[in-house]
């Protein structure tokens, strides 16, 4: 694996499409002024990789930042999400269609769908999933997207994509984080050349009160989520933290000056279960 040094090294997708190795989440940033502010953040602090999603319900105001950060558009990495009511070759062409306007882009460089079998789709996942493949296919075909991945599919997902599919995802985006490392599903994705990418990787906030990494944080001088941080690109992954505070946003690009030692990376993989689990996405709800 090429050393990881800065915010903006990459990682080669299977595809040959370059993605920095860290990117910023806005899972929850609710949209307005407080998700215009954290994206704008993100990108004075050096990030230049931006995650999204539909059901986000911020894109507009993500949108909006990237606009205004003068960063050019070549420089930036931009995913977002395909939503459960939009499984199916038309909806789906119609929802990236939708998804770039409200964007104000021409392409995203990474369109994914977010769930592999919604509840209201429950009888007919696998066509479904096939149907808007297709259309992903198309736009990809099309460079309305760079790369076209899934969001927290099971090898059983993956499997049945891939009975139909002529382009392999080039991400899962998946519960990440040292309370659930997914190994059936990390080890499917590294055996198919898939990027792992991790969002909550720091638990939905809930790693915070590990006394394992407080201990960890304190040897290393630094805090507990650039301690977890530097744990996911050690293994590999691409983080995808979140946070709506400057300085916090700041400090979770400051985990490329240290290394953690291969014991203190057991101990982490041994915390399994401290901050939940990953849902199954045969099960939830929506």
């Amino acid at each position: 694996m090429t050393k990881i040094t800065k915010l903006t090294d990459t990682y080669a997708l299977n595809n040959g499409t370059k993605i920095p190795v860290v990117g910023f989440g806005t899972w929850q940033t609710p949209d307005g002024q407080v998700a215009y502010d954290s994206v704008l953040a993100a990108l004075k602090a050096g990030y230049r990789h931006i995650d999204t999603a539909a059901a986000y319900g911020n894109e507009d105001s993500v949108g909006k930042a990237i606009a205004d950060s003068g960063v050019d558009r070549k420089d930036l990495f931009v995913t977002t999400k395909l939503w459960n009511a939009d499984h199916g070759y038309e909806a789906a062409k119609q929802a990236l269609a939708t998804s770039l306007d409200k964007l104000g882009l021409d392409y995203v460089d990474l369109y994914l769908i977010h769930w592999p079998n919604p509840a209201a789709m429950r009888d007919n996942w696998q066509q479904l999933n096939a149907d808007t493949w297709r259309a992903m296919e198309e736009a990809y075909a099309d460079r309305k997207a760079r790369a076209i991945g899934v969001s927290n599919f099971r090898p059983k997902h993956l499997d049945a994509l891939l009975e139909t599919a002529k382009v392999v995802p080039a991400v899962n985006q998946i519960f990440l984080n040292p309370s659930d490392m997914e190994p059936e599903v990390v080890a499917y994705n590294e055996a198919h050349g898939i990027l792992s990418e991790a969002y909550s990787p720091l638990g939905t906030g809930k790693i915070f009160g590990i006394t394992e990494l407080q201990t960890m944080a304190e040897k290393y001088d630094k805090s507990v989520a650039q301690v977890v941080l530097r744990w996911s690109l050690q293994h590999g992954f691409l983080p995808l933290p979140k946070s709506v505070h400057a300085d916090r946003i700041q400090q979770n690009t400051e985990i490329f000056d240290f290394e953690l030692s291969e014991d203190d990376m057991a101990t982490v993989d041994g915390l399994r279960g401290v901050a939940g689990l990953a849902n199954d996405p045969d099960t939830v709800n929506f």
